[in-house]
């Protein structure tokens, strides 16, 4: 006689659990389930239980990272990055002054301005102005591309303030790695740095989902290939990125439940502070 199979989460295959959603029965672990007046409730319920007396007394959702599950668009921050790259690419081919103005540079003499420009110049901003900017139609059309296929799952489980963090510290870190190891005078640009952070995130996401591995990784090894094998690629914002994205998603989704909030601003503040420094001792070695 066979034995009965434990039940999985709908949302995370990986996770044996024997409680179900008491409203559509799905399966829930314990990262979904909601309290709820009797029993309780999986995410997309509660989101939907609006005139029904269940979101008034149901707790608010939690994502695997321990973020809020929001009402509405789950995927409204990986939209807003999309468009905003988007924007940014045509405004630089309207005006090709901006892309000159903005992109990632360590120091060196500009004859069009007449003046020297870079970060060890004291424009920081550089830093993150580049991280959204492409030249290339095929440059934007891959890492939007990337942004698409694994933004969406992140938003989901890390929650949307999470996610935007781990976006933006992965580019900085990309950025800083870049103006540390790169030639002063050599420009950079691209939202690379913040893409291979998500595929880092990603990997990490998987493993803790104890999803599939192999579609993953193989994109990873992909990337890193073509990172390596074509000439006027920084590859140094792609590894800083992929490994502040590593970091940074260890911390979100792994340790215990109650210092969860703190090992994960923790890494995200070792992760800030380590990019800062290295801009701060490459401007010192500049200037």
């Amino acid at each position: 006689m066979e034995q009965a199979q434990t039940p999985r989460c709908y949302r995370h295959p990986g996770e044996e659990t024997g409680i179900r959603c008491t409203r559509c029965e799905r399966p829930i672990c314990s990262a979904c389930m909601v309290n709820a007046a009797v029993g309780f409730q999986c995410p997309e319920c509660v989101r939907g239980g609006s005139g029904t007396g269940h979101t008034r007394t149901a707790n608010h959702p939690r994502t695997v990272a321990g973020g809020r599950l929001t009402a509405g668009h789950p995927h409204l921050i990986t939209h807003v990055l999309l468009g905003l790259n988007l924007l940014v690419f045509l405004a630089g081919v309207i005006s090709p002054s901006l892309v000159d103005e903005t992109l990632l540079i360590g120091y060196a003499f500009d004859p069009g301005l007449g003046e020297v420009v870079g970060v060890a110049d004291g424009e920081w901003y550089r830093l993150v102005s580049s991280m959204f900017l492409h030249e290339e139609i095929w440059h934007l059309a891959g890492n939007m591309l990337l942004l698409w296929l694994l933004g969406g799952t992140l938003e989901e489980e890390l929650g949307r303030t999470r996610y935007l963090v781990l976006y933006l510290l992965s580019g900085l870190a990309g950025s800083a790695l870049t103006y540390l190891i790169a030639a002063e005078n050599q420009g950079s640009l691209g939202a690379s740095g913040a893409i291979y952070g998500l595929l880092g995130a990603s990997v990490v996401l998987f493993r803790r989902l104890r999803r599939d591995m192999r579609p993953i990784i193989a994109l990873v090894v992909l990337n890193l290939v073509i990172t390596f094998a074509r000439d006027g690629i920084a590859w140094q914002a792609h590894i800083g990125g992929l490994v502040a994205g590593l970091v940074i998603a260890y911390a979100m989704v792994n340790g215990p439940r109650e210092r969860r909030a703190l090992l994960q601003w923790s890494a995200c503040g070792l992760v800030l502070g380590l990019s800062l420094l290295t801009v701060i001792l490459r401007t010192s070695a500049l200037v």
